[in-house]
Protein backbone atom coordinates (compact mmCIF):
# COMPACT_ATOMS: atom_id res chain seq x y z
CA UNK A 1 0.00 0.00 0.00
CA UNK A 2 1.42 3.46 -0.87
CA UNK A 3 1.78 5.96 1.94
CA UNK A 4 -1.03 8.42 2.61
CA UNK A 5 -0.21 11.61 4.51
CA UNK A 6 -3.03 13.96 5.51
CA UNK A 7 -4.14 16.21 8.34
CA UNK A 8 -5.74 14.17 11.12
CA UNK A 9 -8.64 16.66 11.26
CA UNK A 10 -10.32 18.81 8.63
CA UNK A 11 -10.54 21.80 11.00
CA UNK A 12 -6.80 22.11 11.72
CA UNK A 13 -3.52 21.54 9.90
CA UNK A 14 -1.75 19.52 12.60
CA UNK A 15 -1.01 16.88 13.48
CA UNK A 16 -0.59 15.12 10.18
CA UNK A 17 -1.28 11.41 9.91
CA UNK A 18 0.71 8.84 7.93
CA UNK A 19 -0.42 5.32 7.05
CA UNK A 20 0.30 2.75 4.37
CA UNK A 21 4.02 2.27 5.06
CA UNK A 22 5.59 0.11 7.74
CA UNK A 23 6.36 2.42 10.64
CA UNK A 24 10.20 2.18 10.45
CA UNK A 25 10.15 3.20 6.77
CA UNK A 26 7.66 6.01 7.38
CA UNK A 27 9.64 7.28 10.37
CA UNK A 28 12.94 7.29 8.49
CA UNK A 29 11.38 9.07 5.51
CA UNK A 30 9.79 11.84 7.57
CA UNK A 31 12.74 12.30 9.90
CA UNK A 32 14.91 13.03 6.86
CA UNK A 33 12.55 14.62 4.33
CA UNK A 34 9.81 16.31 6.38
CA UNK A 35 11.76 17.47 9.41
CA UNK A 36 15.37 17.41 8.19
CA UNK A 37 16.35 16.00 11.59
CA UNK A 38 19.74 14.45 12.21
CA UNK A 39 19.66 13.75 15.97
CA UNK A 40 16.56 11.71 16.84
CA UNK A 41 15.81 10.74 20.44
CA UNK A 42 13.52 7.69 20.72
CA UNK A 43 11.26 6.97 23.71
CA UNK A 44 10.12 3.34 23.42
CA UNK A 45 7.73 1.14 25.38
CA UNK A 46 9.56 -1.35 27.58
CA UNK A 47 7.26 -4.20 26.59
CA UNK A 48 7.70 -3.47 22.88
CA UNK A 49 11.47 -3.42 23.30
CA UNK A 50 11.48 -6.68 25.29
CA UNK A 51 8.88 -8.69 23.42
CA UNK A 52 9.09 -7.55 19.78
CA UNK A 53 11.61 -6.46 17.18
CA UNK A 54 9.91 -3.06 16.80
CA UNK A 55 12.71 -1.03 18.37
CA UNK A 56 15.48 -2.83 16.51
CA UNK A 57 13.64 -2.28 13.20
CA UNK A 58 13.26 1.41 14.01
CA UNK A 59 16.89 1.92 15.04
CA UNK A 60 18.07 0.15 11.88
CA UNK A 61 15.87 2.40 9.74
CA UNK A 62 17.08 5.57 11.48
CA UNK A 63 20.73 4.56 11.24
CA UNK A 64 23.18 7.35 12.14
CA UNK A 65 20.31 9.77 12.78
CA UNK A 66 19.58 8.01 16.09
CA UNK A 67 21.12 10.16 18.85
CA UNK A 68 19.70 8.50 21.97
CA UNK A 69 16.91 6.41 23.41
CA UNK A 70 14.88 5.74 26.54
CA UNK A 71 13.35 2.30 26.97
CA UNK A 72 10.36 2.02 29.29
CA UNK A 73 8.55 4.40 31.61
CA UNK A 74 6.38 3.98 34.70
CA UNK A 75 2.66 4.60 34.03
CA UNK A 76 1.24 8.07 34.69
CA UNK A 77 4.34 9.93 33.40
CA UNK A 78 6.40 10.54 36.54
CA UNK A 79 8.22 13.87 36.69
CA UNK A 80 11.47 12.20 37.80
CA UNK A 81 11.54 10.11 34.63
CA UNK A 82 10.54 13.06 32.44
CA UNK A 83 13.46 15.05 33.85
CA UNK A 84 15.84 12.14 33.22
CA UNK A 85 14.80 12.20 29.57
CA UNK A 86 15.13 16.00 29.44
CA UNK A 87 18.73 15.73 30.63
CA UNK A 88 19.50 12.85 28.26
CA UNK A 89 17.88 14.52 25.24
CA UNK A 90 19.66 17.80 25.97
CA UNK A 91 23.00 15.98 26.24
CA UNK A 92 22.25 14.20 22.95
CA UNK A 93 21.41 17.56 21.31
CA UNK A 94 18.15 16.00 20.10
CA UNK A 95 16.40 17.82 17.26
CA UNK A 96 13.40 15.46 17.12
CA UNK A 97 11.62 13.22 19.64
CA UNK A 98 10.01 9.98 18.46
CA UNK A 99 7.70 7.90 20.65
CA UNK A 100 6.98 4.22 20.05
CA UNK A 101 4.23 3.08 22.41
CA UNK A 102 1.18 4.32 24.26
CA UNK A 103 -0.06 7.36 26.17
CA UNK A 104 2.48 7.64 28.99
CA UNK A 105 5.28 8.01 26.44
CA UNK A 106 3.33 10.53 24.37
CA UNK A 107 2.67 12.73 27.39
CA UNK A 108 6.32 12.43 28.37
CA UNK A 109 7.54 13.56 24.96
CA UNK A 110 5.24 16.59 25.01
CA UNK A 111 6.50 17.64 28.44
CA UNK A 112 10.13 16.95 27.50
CA UNK A 113 9.92 19.18 24.41
CA UNK A 114 8.20 21.88 26.50
CA UNK A 115 10.86 21.61 29.21
CA UNK A 116 13.71 21.80 26.69
CA UNK A 117 12.29 25.02 25.26
CA UNK A 118 12.02 26.58 28.72
CA UNK A 119 15.41 25.57 30.18
CA UNK A 120 13.78 23.29 32.76
CA UNK A 121 16.09 20.90 34.63
CA UNK A 122 14.43 20.28 38.03
CA UNK A 123 11.02 19.57 39.53
CA UNK A 124 10.98 23.09 41.01
CA UNK A 125 11.44 24.48 37.52
CA UNK A 126 8.99 22.04 35.90
CA UNK A 127 6.13 23.18 38.12
CA UNK A 128 6.56 26.71 36.76
CA UNK A 129 5.39 25.64 33.29
CA UNK A 130 2.56 23.41 34.59
CA UNK A 131 -0.95 24.50 35.55
CA UNK A 132 -0.09 25.40 39.13
CA UNK A 133 0.02 28.26 41.60
CA UNK A 134 3.73 28.61 40.87
CA UNK A 135 3.30 28.99 37.11
CA UNK A 136 5.43 31.60 35.37
CA UNK A 137 3.74 34.54 33.61
CA UNK A 138 2.47 33.35 30.22
CA UNK A 139 4.81 35.81 28.50
CA UNK A 140 7.78 33.98 30.03
CA UNK A 141 6.75 30.54 28.72
CA UNK A 142 8.09 29.57 25.29
CA UNK A 143 6.56 27.02 22.89
CA UNK A 144 8.52 23.86 22.06
CA UNK A 145 11.03 23.92 19.23
CA UNK A 146 11.86 20.20 19.00
CA UNK A 147 9.12 18.41 17.00
CA UNK A 148 7.57 15.07 17.95
CA UNK A 149 6.64 12.05 15.86
CA UNK A 150 4.40 9.50 17.60
CA UNK A 151 3.82 5.87 16.63
CA UNK A 152 0.88 4.87 18.89
CA UNK A 153 0.16 1.34 20.07
CA UNK A 154 -3.13 2.03 21.88
CA UNK A 155 -6.35 3.90 21.12
CA UNK A 156 -6.02 6.52 23.86
CA UNK A 157 -5.30 9.16 21.17
CA UNK A 158 -3.33 11.60 23.32
CA UNK A 159 -1.03 12.10 20.34
CA UNK A 160 -3.70 14.31 18.76
CA UNK A 161 -3.88 16.90 21.55
CA UNK A 162 -1.82 19.86 22.73
CA UNK A 163 -2.20 18.87 26.39
CA UNK A 164 -0.25 16.52 28.65
CA UNK A 165 -0.45 15.18 32.19
CA UNK A 166 2.46 14.32 34.44
CA UNK A 167 2.63 13.05 38.03
CA UNK A 168 4.82 14.75 40.64
CA UNK A 169 6.55 11.89 42.44
CA UNK A 170 6.45 13.08 46.05
CA UNK A 171 2.82 14.21 46.20
CA UNK A 172 1.45 11.78 43.56
CA UNK A 173 -0.45 14.80 42.23
CA UNK A 174 -1.15 14.88 38.52
CA UNK A 175 -0.40 18.24 36.90
CA UNK A 176 -1.67 19.36 33.51
CA UNK A 177 0.53 21.07 30.94
CA UNK A 178 -1.36 23.25 28.47
CA UNK A 179 -0.51 25.27 25.34
CA UNK A 180 1.89 26.68 24.29
CA UNK A 181 2.87 23.01 24.82
CA UNK A 182 2.44 21.23 21.49
CA UNK A 183 1.54 17.68 20.67
CA UNK A 184 3.16 15.63 17.90
CA UNK A 185 3.48 17.10 14.43
CA UNK A 186 3.13 13.65 12.82
CA UNK A 187 1.33 10.46 13.90
CA UNK A 188 2.33 7.25 12.12
CA UNK A 189 -0.32 4.52 12.08
CA UNK A 190 0.78 0.92 11.54
CA UNK A 191 -1.93 -1.75 11.93
CA UNK A 192 0.66 -4.54 11.86
CA UNK A 193 2.54 -3.03 14.82
CA UNK A 194 -0.58 -2.69 16.98
CA UNK A 195 -1.39 -6.38 16.60
CA UNK A 196 1.23 -6.82 19.36
CA UNK A 197 -0.78 -4.71 21.84
CA UNK A 198 -2.55 -6.87 24.47
CA UNK A 199 -6.34 -7.02 24.13
CA UNK A 200 -6.76 -5.64 27.64
CA UNK A 201 -5.13 -2.38 26.52
CA UNK A 202 -6.24 -2.20 22.89
CA UNK A 203 -9.90 -2.98 23.47
CA UNK A 204 -10.33 -0.98 26.69
CA UNK A 205 -8.76 2.15 25.19
CA UNK A 206 -11.04 1.58 22.20
CA UNK A 207 -14.07 1.52 24.49
CA UNK A 208 -12.83 4.78 25.98
CA UNK A 209 -12.93 6.23 22.47
CA UNK A 210 -16.49 4.89 22.06
CA UNK A 211 -17.32 6.69 25.32
CA UNK A 212 -15.99 9.96 23.84
CA UNK A 213 -18.33 9.46 20.86
CA UNK A 214 -21.46 8.58 22.79
CA UNK A 215 -21.11 11.26 25.46
CA UNK A 216 -20.54 13.77 22.65
CA UNK A 217 -23.58 12.71 20.62
CA UNK A 218 -25.78 12.35 23.72
CA UNK A 219 -24.81 15.72 25.21
CA UNK A 220 -27.72 18.15 25.39
CA UNK A 221 -25.71 21.35 24.94
CA UNK A 222 -22.37 22.76 23.79
CA UNK A 223 -21.96 20.32 20.88
CA UNK A 224 -21.65 21.44 17.27
CA UNK A 225 -22.55 19.96 13.91
CA UNK A 226 -18.84 19.36 13.38
CA UNK A 227 -18.33 17.58 16.72
CA UNK A 228 -21.36 15.37 16.09
CA UNK A 229 -20.23 14.54 12.56
CA UNK A 230 -16.82 13.43 13.81
CA UNK A 231 -18.37 11.41 16.64
CA UNK A 232 -20.73 9.54 14.30
CA UNK A 233 -17.86 8.84 11.89
CA UNK A 234 -15.68 7.57 14.74
CA UNK A 235 -18.42 5.36 16.15
CA UNK A 236 -18.90 3.76 12.73
CA UNK A 237 -15.21 2.83 12.67
CA UNK A 238 -14.71 1.86 16.29
CA UNK A 239 -17.54 -0.52 17.13
CA UNK A 240 -17.21 -2.91 14.15
CA UNK A 241 -13.44 -2.40 14.25
CA UNK A 242 -13.14 -3.45 17.89
CA UNK A 243 -15.39 -6.45 17.35
CA UNK A 244 -13.27 -7.41 14.33
CA UNK A 245 -10.06 -7.10 16.38
CA UNK A 246 -11.54 -9.30 19.10
CA UNK A 247 -12.45 -11.91 16.52
CA UNK A 248 -9.02 -11.86 14.86
CA UNK A 249 -5.79 -10.35 16.18
CA UNK A 250 -4.42 -10.24 12.62
CA UNK A 251 -7.31 -8.34 11.00
CA UNK A 252 -5.28 -5.33 9.88
CA UNK A 253 -8.19 -3.46 8.36
CA UNK A 254 -10.08 -3.69 11.66
CA UNK A 255 -7.03 -2.39 13.53
CA UNK A 256 -6.61 0.50 11.07
CA UNK A 257 -10.30 1.41 11.33
CA UNK A 258 -9.91 1.56 15.12
CA UNK A 259 -6.90 3.87 14.75
CA UNK A 260 -8.91 6.17 12.47
CA UNK A 261 -11.88 6.03 14.84
CA UNK A 262 -9.86 6.91 17.92
CA UNK A 263 -8.51 10.02 16.18
CA UNK A 264 -11.98 11.19 15.17
CA UNK A 265 -13.33 10.41 18.64
CA UNK A 266 -10.80 12.61 20.41
CA UNK A 267 -11.30 15.23 17.70
CA UNK A 268 -15.03 15.33 18.42
CA UNK A 269 -14.47 15.57 22.18
CA UNK A 270 -12.00 18.45 21.73
CA UNK A 271 -14.61 20.45 19.82
CA UNK A 272 -17.07 20.43 22.75
CA UNK A 273 -16.78 23.70 24.62
CA UNK A 274 -17.95 22.47 28.03
CA UNK A 275 -16.98 18.82 28.45
CA UNK A 276 -18.46 15.33 28.46
CA UNK A 277 -20.70 13.54 30.96
CA UNK A 278 -20.93 11.33 34.03
CA UNK A 279 -19.17 8.31 32.53
CA UNK A 280 -16.06 10.46 32.25
CA UNK A 281 -16.75 12.37 35.48
CA UNK A 282 -17.18 9.35 37.75
CA UNK A 283 -14.46 7.54 35.82
CA UNK A 284 -11.94 10.22 36.75
CA UNK A 285 -12.43 9.28 40.40
CA UNK A 286 -11.86 5.58 39.69
CA UNK A 287 -8.38 6.32 38.35
CA UNK A 288 -6.84 6.89 41.81
CA UNK A 289 -8.30 3.51 42.83
CA UNK A 290 -6.13 1.83 40.21
CA UNK A 291 -8.73 1.49 37.45
CA UNK A 292 -7.61 2.34 33.92
CA UNK A 293 -9.51 4.98 31.95
CA UNK A 294 -10.66 2.44 29.40
CA UNK A 295 -11.93 0.08 32.08
CA UNK A 296 -13.95 2.88 33.69
CA UNK A 297 -15.80 3.42 30.42
CA UNK A 298 -16.50 -0.32 30.05
CA UNK A 299 -18.10 -0.33 33.50
CA UNK A 300 -19.86 3.03 33.65
CA UNK A 301 -21.08 4.03 30.18
CA UNK A 302 -24.04 1.60 29.90
CA UNK A 303 -25.19 2.51 33.43
CA UNK A 304 -24.90 6.25 32.77
CA UNK A 305 -26.98 5.83 29.61
CA UNK A 306 -29.66 3.98 31.59
CA UNK A 307 -29.59 6.62 34.34
CA UNK A 308 -29.99 9.50 31.90
CA UNK A 309 -32.81 7.75 30.06
CA UNK A 310 -34.61 7.00 33.35
CA UNK A 311 -34.42 10.71 34.19
CA UNK A 312 -35.70 11.64 30.71
CA UNK A 313 -32.55 13.63 29.98
CA UNK A 314 -31.44 12.65 26.47
CA UNK A 315 -33.76 9.93 25.19
CA UNK A 316 -33.86 11.27 21.63
CA UNK A 317 -30.08 11.31 21.34
CA UNK A 318 -29.82 7.82 22.83
CA UNK A 319 -32.48 6.53 20.44
CA UNK A 320 -30.45 7.74 17.46
CA UNK A 321 -27.30 6.01 18.73
CA UNK A 322 -29.28 2.85 19.45
CA UNK A 323 -30.67 2.75 15.90
CA UNK A 324 -27.22 3.42 14.44
CA UNK A 325 -25.68 0.52 16.35
CA UNK A 326 -28.33 -2.12 15.76
CA UNK A 327 -28.13 -1.49 11.99
CA UNK A 328 -24.45 -2.47 12.04
CA UNK A 329 -24.11 -6.14 10.97
CA UNK A 330 -21.33 -6.78 13.53
CA UNK A 331 -23.53 -5.48 16.36
CA UNK A 332 -26.55 -7.38 15.05
CA UNK A 333 -24.52 -10.60 15.19
CA UNK A 334 -23.49 -9.89 18.79
CA UNK A 335 -27.07 -9.22 19.87
CA UNK A 336 -28.23 -12.44 18.24
CA UNK A 337 -25.39 -14.46 19.78
CA UNK A 338 -26.12 -13.04 23.24
CA UNK A 339 -29.91 -13.43 22.90
CA UNK A 340 -30.53 -9.69 23.27
CA UNK A 341 -33.86 -8.61 21.75
CA UNK A 342 -33.02 -5.58 19.63
CA UNK A 343 -36.69 -4.58 19.58
CA UNK A 344 -36.79 -3.98 23.34
CA UNK A 345 -33.14 -3.37 24.26
CA UNK A 346 -32.17 0.19 25.14
CA UNK A 347 -28.78 1.77 24.43
CA UNK A 348 -27.39 0.63 27.77
CA UNK A 349 -28.36 -2.99 26.99
CA UNK A 350 -26.72 -2.85 23.56
CA UNK A 351 -23.50 -1.36 24.92
CA UNK A 352 -23.48 -3.98 27.67
CA UNK A 353 -23.67 -6.76 25.07
CA UNK A 354 -20.88 -5.22 22.97
CA UNK A 355 -18.56 -4.72 25.94
CA UNK A 356 -19.19 -8.27 27.19
CA UNK A 357 -18.45 -9.61 23.71
CA UNK A 358 -15.13 -7.76 23.88
CA UNK A 359 -14.38 -9.48 27.21
CA UNK A 360 -14.20 -6.21 29.11
CA UNK A 361 -14.90 -5.74 32.85
CA UNK A 362 -18.53 -4.85 33.52
CA UNK A 363 -18.63 -4.26 37.27
CA UNK A 364 -16.65 -2.49 39.97
CA UNK A 365 -16.06 -5.89 41.55
CA UNK A 366 -14.32 -6.98 38.33
CA UNK A 367 -11.66 -4.30 38.94
CA UNK A 368 -11.37 -4.74 42.71
CA UNK A 369 -13.55 -1.83 43.87
CA UNK A 370 -15.81 -2.89 46.75
CA UNK A 371 -19.13 -1.62 48.08
CA UNK A 372 -17.30 -0.08 51.04
CA UNK A 373 -15.70 2.42 48.62
CA UNK A 374 -18.92 3.64 47.01
CA UNK A 375 -19.69 6.49 49.43
CA UNK A 376 -16.28 8.11 49.00
CA UNK A 377 -16.40 7.51 45.26
CA UNK A 378 -19.79 9.22 45.04
CA UNK A 379 -18.67 12.17 47.15
CA UNK A 380 -15.53 12.69 45.09
CA UNK A 381 -17.48 12.47 41.84
CA UNK A 382 -19.63 15.45 42.80
CA UNK A 383 -16.51 17.64 42.61
CA UNK A 384 -15.88 16.70 38.96
CA UNK A 385 -17.27 19.25 36.50
CA UNK A 386 -18.21 16.55 34.00
CA UNK A 387 -20.71 15.12 36.48
CA UNK A 388 -22.35 18.52 36.66
CA UNK A 389 -22.30 18.71 32.85
CA UNK A 390 -24.05 15.34 32.51
CA UNK A 391 -27.34 15.61 30.54
CA UNK A 392 -29.04 15.06 33.91
CA UNK A 393 -26.64 17.02 36.13
CA UNK A 394 -25.39 15.08 39.14
CA UNK A 395 -25.70 17.34 42.17
CA UNK A 396 -26.58 14.88 44.94
CA UNK A 397 -24.63 11.95 46.30
CA UNK A 398 -27.70 9.74 45.93
CA UNK A 399 -27.73 10.37 42.17
CA UNK A 400 -24.15 9.14 41.78
CA UNK A 401 -24.93 6.14 43.99
CA UNK A 402 -27.89 5.30 41.75
CA UNK A 403 -25.41 4.82 38.90
CA UNK A 404 -22.83 3.00 41.01
CA UNK A 405 -25.41 0.55 42.36
CA UNK A 406 -26.04 -0.62 38.79
CA UNK A 407 -22.41 -1.67 38.42
CA UNK A 408 -21.37 -2.76 41.91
Amino acid sequence: MPETVRPAFSHRDRPRMSYGLAFPDAAARHVADTFGASRVYVICSGSLARNTDALSRLTTALGPRLAGQRIGMTPHTLWSEVLEIVADARKARADLLLTLGAGTLTDAAKIVAFALANDVNTAKELVTIAQSGEKRPESDIRPPIVPIISVPTSLSAGEYTDYAGGTEDASHRKYMFNPPLRGPELVILDPELVETTPDSIWLSTGVRAVDHCIETICATEATTAESDELAWKALGCLVPGLLGCKKSRVDRDAHLQCLFGSADAIGSALLISLGLGASHGIGHQLGPLGVGHGETSCILLPAVCKFNAAHNANRDQQARVREFLIKDPAVSDVLQERAVDSATADLGDILDAIFRQLGMPRSLADVGVGRDQLDRLAENSLHDRMCRLNPFPLREKAEVLEILEMVV
